[in-house]
This record gives C-alpha cells, structure tokens and sequence, in this order.
C-alpha cells in the first residue's frame, strides 16, 4: 500500500472518530446536595443552623425571604456538539428554621416536565409552608438567556 493511501486512511479515520466524539452528549453537574447519608444525621427540632452547616457543609444560597432557611441547589447540565447547553435536571434540598434557629423541616424538591415536585420530607410540624422562592427558583429552568442580559436598553 502506497504512503498515500495510508495517509487518506488515517485522515478518514481521524475524522470519523472526531465526529462520534463531537456527537457524544456531556453531562456536567454544578452545585451541591448532601447525600442521604450525611442528610440522616440531620434531626428537625433538635439541630441549629450551625450545627446543620456543621454536617451538611454551607449552603448553596439563603433564604430571600429573610427567614435564614438554608438552600442546597444542584443542576444537570447536557452538553451536546455545537448547540447551547440544555439543564436537564435540578434538585433543591430546602432547609427551614423556627424563630429560634432550630430545624424546623428538610424538604428535597425536582423537577418533572417543568413542574416543581416534593421527591421527600421530613417536619417537626404537620404546617405547609410557604415555597414561593423555591418556586421563583425551580420555575425559572429554561426562561434564562444570557443574550438578553447583554442587549442595550430599548432595542
């Protein structure tokens, strides 16, 4: 076999492995969730924000609300080729406090089809409270585009 034919061998082979490479989705996570494991150690009515900061590590953000519950926020991000990258997944651990600072209630909220889902919970009282940052926060998958922020004013 000539130089030649060995060369245009090699280039189609490095071409089709640059194309199954490139069409290979890539899956990235960004943020933190304490595992269930560390989460157990966790118990409502008796442990303090201190002490949950202690076990479960800081959170991903506070409470807007200024109420000083603790957030944990974790997306799944799936990076494809050349298009945009898409979240496919988000999980909030949602902890709240009395007014003394003890825990009050540890929720675990997802995502399914868009709609914000309890996947689990664990209260020291039987009162629903209210989720409207975790809605705000859950319900803003995909209304985000960064375009938008860098556009000027009026056009």
């Amino acid at each position: 076999m000539s130089s030649t034919g060995k060369r245009i061998r090699t280039t189609l082979l490095v071409v089709a492995l640059g194309a199954a490479v490139g069409c290979t989705a890539i899956y990235r996570t960004h943020g933190y969730i304490p595992p269930q494991e560390i989460l157990s150690q966790v118990t409502p009515g008796e442990d303090t924000r201190a002490s949950v900061e202690d076990i479960a590590g800081p959170p991903t953000t506070g409470s807007a609300l200024g109420d000083g519950n603790f957030y944990y926020v974790q997306s799944r991000f799936r990076h494809f080729a050349f298009t945009e990258p898409s979240e496919v997944e988000r999980e909030v651990l949602a902890v709240s406090f009395d007014s003394r600072g003890v825990v009050r209630n540890i929720e675990r909220f997802g995502l399914e089809e868009g709609r914000v889902v309890r996947l689990s919970r664990r209260v020291t009282d039987d009162g629903i409270q209210d989720t409207s940052f975790l809605g705000q926060l859950l319900g803003a998958i995909g209304n985000f585009d960064a375009g938008s922020l860098l556009e000027a004013p009026g056009g």
